[in-house]
């Protein structure tokens, strides 16, 4: 049981890490009128910004956890994002706010690095897929929250009280952890490496880069199709897609998702959600901008990749098998997350722009393809290496 409570408490500092961009998100236009003679870049740079230190240094952070230990390493970054939090409700300058911004993006990468690791290890063999899998839906369940409570907190106490509710989120998780988690182990003995030499050795290993290869095709798709698909809708089904792209992507990957992962290697699963997202990339290319088929094509694009975002997280432990690996993996996951991430939107919204639907279908189908092969040509590795 104490292991249960734990996990779930560690998936609520997820929840704390995602709403360090959703916080943002949600904040987006009071923070214009806050900062009037800001450019929409610079507005955008103080979301994205999180995500920047991740591209950088995921790889890094993951060997930095291993060698400081999961539960100092959680904790003080739990304690560093409800700090910044405290501090952005002061109302600061711009120059202020993005060096906080790049404080925050420490504290997130340190426990995106740390939670599916230290999950990977408490959970009991049986319930890994599952757990992983929870893990893997705190970004989509953070910003269906932030939806719901952000609104009411911003009518009663401004930006201010936005703040504080993550402050006092982050500062409570912190708490938790510090009881649950059980005393870090004795330091692994890891060699000290410059940066680029940690990259290509963490990359160089089919078992610990797969997941995060695999992962960058998800995330250059997903948040892609989040935020280009539902303003082209209808405005009829126009809520149904805002809404039931994330809900049923999180809902197929607990379900669906953790029943093959039963009966499937993770890599498999990855694999198959990607061949099965094409055709709904189809979909949504015959009907853009047609109403239900369009809907119909988004939700199944959703599904398929929610899959692929479970069983990712999944092949981390089944790739790996102890924890200064699965720390490499994961800081590895997070860097190329935010690759996608970044690069994702812009590309497609291009493509969308210069070639239409069916430019950004084609695009979407070889990303899809390249995820399929790039874990078949990783596992051909790791054969090899047996």
């Amino acid at each position: 049981m104490r292991a249960v409570v734990t996990v779930l408490a560690i998936w609520c500092a997820g929840l704390g890490a995602a709403a360090q961009f959703g916080k943002i998100s949600v904040l987006f236009e009071v923070l214009g009128d806050q900062y009037a003679g800001a450019s929409p870049v610079a507005l955008g740079l103080i979301v994205s910004i999180v995500g920047m230190v991740g591209l950088v240094f995921g790889t890094t952070a993951g060997l930095f956890v291993a060698r400081i230990g999961p539960r100092r390493a959680i904790v003080a970054a739990l304690l560093m994002g409800a700090a910044m939090s405290a501090l952005q409700s002061l109302g600061l300058s711009y120059p202020a706010m993005l060096a906080s911004r790049v404080v925050e993006g420490v504290s997130h990468l340190a426990i995106v690095v740390v939670g599916p690791t230290v999950i990977a290890g408490l959970a009991a063999a049986r319930f890994r897929a599952l757990a992983m899998t929870l893990w893997s839906s705190f970004f989509g369940v953070t910003y269906a929250v932030l939806a719901l409570l952000a609104p009411p907190l911003l009518a009663a106490y401004g930006a201010a009280g936005v703040f504080v509710a993550h402050a006092l989120w982050m500062a409570g998780m912190g708490i938790c952890l510090a009881l649950l988690l059980p005393r870090d182990p004795p330091a692994p003995q890891i060699a000290r490496r410059g940066v680029l030499q940690q990259h290509l050795s963490i990359y160089a290993s089919p078992r610990l880069s797969a997941p995060a290869l695999g992962f960058f095709c998800y995330t250059f798709l997903y948040v892609a199709m989040l935020t280009l698909v539902p303003p082209d809708v209808p405005l009829a089904q126009r809520a149904l897609a805002a809404a039931g792209m994330p809900l049923i992507s999180i809902a197929l990957s607990l379900t669906l998702g953790v029943w093959l992962l039963g009966r499937v290697s993770a890599v498999r699963v990855v694999q198959g959600g990607y061949l099965a997202a094409v055709p709904g990339f189809v979909l949504l290319a015959l009907f853009w901008g047609q109403g239900t088929g369009m809907v119909l094509g988004a939700l199944w694009v959703s599904a398929a990749l929610g899959i692929v975002q479970g069983a990712s997280f999944a092949a981390i432990p089944e790739l790996n098998a102890t924890a200064e690996d699965r720390a490499q993996a994961a800081g590895a996951i997070a860097q190329l997350g935010n690759l996608g991430t970044t690069t994702g939107t812009p590309v497609l919204a291009a493509l969308l722009l210069g070639a239409g639907p069916w430019g950004l279908a084609l695009v979407a189908g070889l990303a899809c393809t390249l995820g399929i092969v790039l874990h078949a040509v990783q596992a051909r590795r790791r054969a090899r290496l047996i």
